[in-house]
């Protein structure tokens, strides 16, 4: 493809994303497949330039606004040549000829508008904190009971693309043997801070061909992620409830931790997802696991197996405030409204995962976002529902599971892209009577 037949895909692209509820990446995903005459480094190039402009939506906008555009997939790449590339308007006529594949030609008002960038960049003094920021207005009051002053920090480090993390599968080998495959077959590793068995890649790479990856030594999985199934201490032999179990991610690291020994039960609602899972399990080596799908939290099967499982992990749907590196459309697709229905669902899946720890067993419950109403709010009012459950200090139980020193300070664990170089995460670990 041409430079210009790339922006006309990121175009098109973009305004799928624009109509469709679906996230970005599985729109992405679909119209790729469905042009397989669109080769590798195409496919990275027009990538980079939608998730570049999903990153940038706000700046871009402001600027739109500001100069009567409209606020439409073609005016936010040409805003974003502009004052990102620093293009000339001359320069991205060029592209915009109207020729081949490319777009079509410039009209009067976008060439005006062009003239009118040059010497920008996307950042202007008379931008508001959300602007600069990246993240919706009406977040801003709960964004800023969070992080406080060090708000303006952590939705710069958000705006940015996140590295690859990966959890080695101790099923297969340990951090070192993987970080020699890995180094072998040409990939920089390092690793991860916290997690014993992660590594970080400083930038993407296409895992799918590399012999660790392939032979399950190694899976992509965030080290926040890592450290909640860590902070699960899951152990062999036990009975181990992985809730919402999604694609089997966290199901993948407690069975690690479980050395295939012992009963892991992985929970869903979404019969695809949970299909999703099975190739993962497959390819680790994983034999100790039965999924189930369920039809709700109230489903009759929760119910019989009450009060059964020394282990039981919530990682509930939420918002994936925490995520906004890796998915920048989330953000904009969240309303008040939806924050609120997911908050009610947190609250049922909650309730129903409690009854199945076993007395002396422990509920964990987690997100990947930062939003109290997903997080402190839901364990707290557990815990004025349910006597039989007491909060334990984070610090005790990272002593337990893992080394080095507790990241953070207070009964939670939270992590941050700012602080602690993973997405946003929230745990909480709580010890029934």
């Amino acid at each position: 493809m041409t430079p210009a037949g790339r922006l006309a895909a990121a175009i098109e692209l973009l305004d799928e994303i624009d109509r469709d509820k679906r996230p970005a990446d599985v729109i992405a995903g679909a119209y790729l497949r469905a042009r397989r005459y669109i080769g590798s480094k195409d496919r990275k190039a027009i990538s980079d330039r939608v998730w570049g402009c999903l990153r940038r939506r706000a700046r871009l906008d402001w600027w739109l606004a500001k100069l009567n555009q409209p606020l439409a997939p073609r005016s936010r790449v040409l805003a974003d040549l502009a004052l990102n590339e620093r293009l000339k308007p001359d320069e991205i006529a060029a592209e915009f000829s109207g020729e081949g594949r490319g777009p079509g030609g410039l009209g009067p008002d976008e060439w005006a508008f062009l003239q009118t960038l040059k010497g920008h960049d996307l950042f202007h003094h008379e931008m508001p904190a959300w602007v600069r920021g990246e993240y919706p207005e009406w977040l801003e009051p709960k964004l800023v009971a969070v992080f406080g002053g060090d708000l303006a920090a952590e939705m710069g480090v958000l705006r940015d693309e996140a590295p690859v993390d990966l959890r080695v599968n101790l099923l297969k080998g340990d951090r070192e043997q993987a970080a020699a495959v890995l180094t072998a077959d040409g990939l920089a590793v390092e690793p991860t801070p916290y997690s014993p068995i992660g590594l970080r890649l400083p930038a993407r790479a296409q895992l799918s061909v590399q012999a660790a990856f392939r032979n399950g030594l190694v899976e992509v999985q965030d080290e926040g992620s890592q450290l909640v199934a860590l902070l699960t201490d899951a152990r062999p032999g036990q009975a181990v409830m992985d809730f919402c179990a999604g694609a089997g991610g966290k199901t993948l690291a407690l069975a690690a931790a479980m050395a295939n020994k012992g009963r892991l039960v992985a929970c869903d609602v979404n019969a695809r997802r949970a299909e999703r899972a099975t190739l993962r399990l497959r390819r680790a080596g994983v034999h100790n696991v039965t999924r189930r799908l369920l039809e709700g939290e109230h489903d009759k099967w929760v119910k019989r197996h009450a009060g059964s499982f020394d282990r039981v992990l919530v990682d509930a749907p939420c918002s994936g405030a925490g995520t906004w590196r890796r998915n920048p459309d989330a953000k904009w697709r969240l309303t008040p409204q939806g924050l609120d229905e997911l908050a009610a669902v947190q609250r049922r899946i909650l309730d129903a995962a409690a009854r199945l720890v076993r007395p002396g067993g422990r509920l964990i419950y987690a997100t990947c976002s930062f939003l109290v109403e997903e997080d402190e709010a839901q364990v707290e009012r557990l815990l004025a529902d349910n006597a039989s459950f007491r909060l334990l200090p984070l610090a005790e139980v990272w002593a337990e599971t893992l080394p080095g020193p507790c990241p953070v300070d207070g009964p939670y664990l939270r992590l941050t892209p700012a602080r602690h170089g993973t997405d946003g995460f929230f745990a909480a670990v709580l010890q029934r009577a």
